[in-house]
Order: structure tokens, then C-alpha cells, then sequence
């Protein structure tokens, strides 16, 4: 009987701790990133079902994106959308295949990104104005695989 209990306990501490670590603070911190990467979130993005854009705590405007699970050479979206101001997009890549998110705008100057990651979740914070904007994986023969989708600002 004991042990039937620890497999039932075990699994709700588990969950009690994961749902504790959900909660944050709103606190911004300094660091050493360039005017158009920042730690402040700004509005929400359209109802766009491509966008999956999301209002977190405080207004902030977060939008989602994935990597294929399977490890094909894809997003799980190739379109975004956002209004224009600070932006957190939320990277997952749950593949066995290293992954990256980078933004660039128009003019081919990149203007933030996440790390390349294997098997977790990464956070890329951009500022963006009304336009259209590039977003790849920058791992050697990613982007040219099809790994590119496009962020539109209005």
C-alpha cells in the first residue's frame, strides 16, 4: 500500500512544483542587448489563428512558435502576426534536432533571436515597427531546407 501511495503522491508534488514555477514576476533587468532586443513586452497581436499570439501579464505581447517535433526541417507556422512595439516570441524545439529562431527586417539586419536549442524552450524579445519581417533557423542548411516563415506588423 505504501508504494501505490508514493506513485500517486509522487506525480501531484511534481505538478504542485511545475504549476508554482509558472508564476513570474514582472521585473525587468538590464542587460547588455541592443535597442531593438529588450525585456518589455508591448500590446497583443491579432485574433490571427497563425499568429497564436497570446496577452501575458501586464499587456505584453507574446506570440508562439515550434519546431517540428519529428525533427523535419520546419516551424510549426510559417506566418506571424504582431502589432507593432515590443514583442516575446516564445521558441520551443522538442525535436531531437538542433534549432534556432532568428528575425531579420526588411533590410536583411537581424534584430534578435534565440540560442540554438535542443530539446527545450528558448525566449526571443524583438521591437518592431509596421512592416514585414523575416524568421529562419540560422543552423547551416536549415533555412535553405524551407525553415523561414514571414512576420507581418501592421
Amino acid at each position: 500500500m505504501k508504494t501505490s501511495f508514493k506513485l500517486l503522491v509522487l506525480p501531484l508534488a511534481i505538478g504542485a512544483l511545475l504549476f508554482a514555477g509558472c508564476g513570474g514576476s514582472d521585473d525587468s533587468s538590464d542587460n547588455n542587448s541592443s535597442a531593438d532586443t529588450s525585456t518589455t513586452q508591448s500590446q497583443p497581436a491579432d485574433n490571427n489563428a497563425n499568429s497564436n499570439g497570446s496577452e501575458a501579464a501586464g499587456g505584453a505581447q507574446t506570440l508562439a512558435l515550434a519546431a517540428d517535433p519529428s525533427g523535419a526541417l520546419a516551424y510549426d507556422k510559417t506566418e506571424l502576426s504582431a502589432k507593432p512595439g515590443k514583442v516575446q516570441v516564445d521558441f520551443t524545439n522538442d525535436s531531437p534536432i538542433p534549432h534556432d529562431v532568428k528575425f531579420e527586417d526588411s533590410n536583411g539586419k537581424e534584430i534578435g533571436g534565440t540560442d540554438v536549442i535542443t530539446g527545450e524552450s528558448a525566449t526571443a524579445e524583438i521591437d518592431v515597427k509596421p512592416g514585414t519581417y523575416t524568421f529562419f533557423c540560422s543552423v547551416p542548411g536549415h533555412e535553405a531546407a524551407g525553415m523561414k516563415g514571414t512576420l507581418t506588423v501592421k
